[in-house]
């Protein structure tokens, strides 16, 4: 079988240290970042709120500081207003963190922009309403959703290999969650039910490759430990699938730097969640997960 790497020696676990290092600045760099902006910009499926989507006669991207402006005197908290699809679609997005009973709020702010904006005619292309009871239900499942995940793994991995490895395994899937969040968080972008389930998408996707990664290590090692270098065994298992990951890691990345970029802003946050997270999660399937390996071994030695 044609290789599309001939076989490689690079010492990858020999810069750990420094690679340690970099996912320390990247994970504190995203904890300041978090409680700078007090949190996660979450939509409206977390917060709760009215969501109308128009669609204008004309191009409304220079008018948008008007329509807030619009928006903001009906005194229902701050609104959120954006461009979305095409600039040819003339299309906006509104959401206000304000419900009421029946479409009172929906109403209020069509009836305030033909008014206020009658220059520029639009029409209704949705209406959504989500409770604040809702929105709770919403966060507290997707917790539990990623919690439940990696409690999965862990037990999986730990079955099939050994505690360590699913140890290993797990963090690596922590530090590539948050990463993805906090790339969310840095970009102010919006964090909604697409992007949780991009994030356990990019779970699946890291531990699979780092699952890889230790069964090669198994078969090298032969079902003994004594007598051998886990460190060398590691490093030379990591090699033996450069080839795999350049491979697998690259077509996915091609088809998520379309989608992310011409994808439309539908799609787009869930295709960088994705893209954010499986850059991380190659890197941290050799700097996260078998990294630790080798230090618990280095601190309490496996039979």
């Amino acid at each position: 079988m044609m290789r599309f790497i001939k076989e490689t020696n690079f010492d990858f676990l020999g810069i750990r240290k420094w690679a340690y290092g970099f996912s320390l600045t990247l994970l504190a760099i995203t904890a300041v970042s978090i409680i700078w902006h007090k949190g996660f910009n979450t939509s409206i499926e977390f917060t709760g709120g009215t969501m109308i989507q128009l669609r204008f006669q004309r191009s409304v991207d220079q008018d948008l500081g008007k329509v807030r402006t619009i928006i903001t005197a009906l005194d229902f908290g701050s609104p959120e207003i954006k461009s979305i699809g095409a600039a040819a679609d003339n299309e906006i997005q509104i959401i206000v963190q304000k419900q009421d009973e029946g479409t009172a709020v929906a109403d209020a702010i069509k009836q305030a922009l033909k008014t206020g904006y009658a220059d520029n005619p639009f029409e209704l292309r949705s209406q959504q309403k989500v409770g604040p009871k809702i929105g709770k239900e919403l966060i507290r499942n997707s917790f539990w959703a990623v919690l439940l995940s990696m409690i999965a793994i862990i037990i999986y991995v730990w079955v099939r290999f050994n505690l360590p490895y699913g140890f290993g395994g797990v963090v690596g899937l922590f530090h590539d969650a948050f990463i993805t969040l906090g790339f969310f968080s840095i970009t102010d972008r919006e964090i909604s039910l697409g992007t949780i389930a991009a994030i356990l998408t990019v779970m699946g996707y890291s531990i699979n490759d780092t699952i890889v990664i230790f069964d090669r290590v198994r078969e090298n090692l032969g079902g003994r430990l004594v007598g051998k270098d886990l460190f060398a065994v590691i490093n030379k298992s990591i090699n033996q699938c450069l080839s795999r990951t350049i491979i697998t890691s690259s077509t996915v990345l091609f088809v998520l730097i379309a989608f992310a970029f011409f994808g439309g802003t539908v799609i787009r946050d869930f295709a960088l969640a994705l893209l954010v997270g499986c850059i991380s999660g190659v890197y941290s399937t050799v700097y996260i997960s078998a990294a630790i390996v080798v230090e618990w071994h280095k601190k309490w030695p496996m039979k």
